[in-house]
């Protein structure tokens, strides 16, 4: 399913949200411009063979990891979702808080894959696991929004329709689950691929996240 747009209108100017976007293309543009963007990958990416908790000097690559793309399908289905998602998140938890939680969901989906499988030499890389951080906030705050989707229907057509967020998110998150479960007989061949429980561990840190401390306006606390 391809998200097309949402139904609920940010109230802020998502500047944020804006120079994530224009910096991971600006970085995808050093990427594919170096003299050796397979090296640029391996200097820059996450590496989990080579990645030690009591080694302080690795952790930088979680941190950069999220800002490379594998080709311009990765990187356009990327911030695609984070254009759809990534405003209204940080219309309702404010600019600084968003940036933070935004890196905070990357190194948590980066941490989810390395223990899944953390003799990888297969570099990490992509946005995707910040931005299903993202997506697991939304998914508590707005899930009552109508995402309008394209969809798979007969014959090879595609139908344009409106559905719940909740529904949407859901089962967008249910197909990680099931697509990692299915990797993980496969991991030890270290081929590369979709990092399945990069995804969930992104999701499961903004959902817990927002549930934690988001509270609609008329609560107790809330990020405003």
């Amino acid at each position: 399913m391809l998200p097309l747009q949402d139904t609920h209108t940010s109230h802020t100017f998502p500047i944020v949200n804006y120079s994530i976007i224009l910096l991971n293309v600006l970085i995808f543009i050093i990427q594919f411009t170096t003299i050796n963007p397979e090296l640029f990958i391996r200097v820059f990416g996450f590496i989990p063979a080579e990645f030690s908790l009591i080694r302080p000097s690795t952790y930088s690559s979680m941190f950069t990891s999220m800002f490379l793309h594998g080709g311009l399908l990765h990187i356009v289905s990327n911030l695609w979702f984070l254009h759809i998602f990534g405003d209204n998140v940080e219309d309702t938890f404010g600019h600084v808080v968003y940036a933070l939680f935004y890196v905070g969901s990357g190194v948590a989906a980066v941490l989810a894959q390395y223990f899944i499988h953390p003799s990888s030499p297969i570099p990490l890389i992509g946005a995707s696991g910040a931005i299903a951080g993202v997506t697991g906030a939304y998914f508590v705050i707005f899930k009552r929004a109508r995402i309008e989707a394209l969809v798979p229907s007969f014959f090879g057509m595609w139908q344009r329709v409106e559905l719940p967020a909740w529904l949407f998110l859901g089962y967008w998150f249910i197909l990680q689950i099931m697509s990692g479960v299915g990797s993980i007989a496969t991991m030890h061949m270290n081929h590369g691929g979709v990092a399945f429980f990069a995804h969930i561990g992104g999701f499961i840190f903004g959902y817990v996240f927002a549930k934690i401390f988001y509270r609609p306006p008329n609560k107790l606390f809330s990020f405003r």
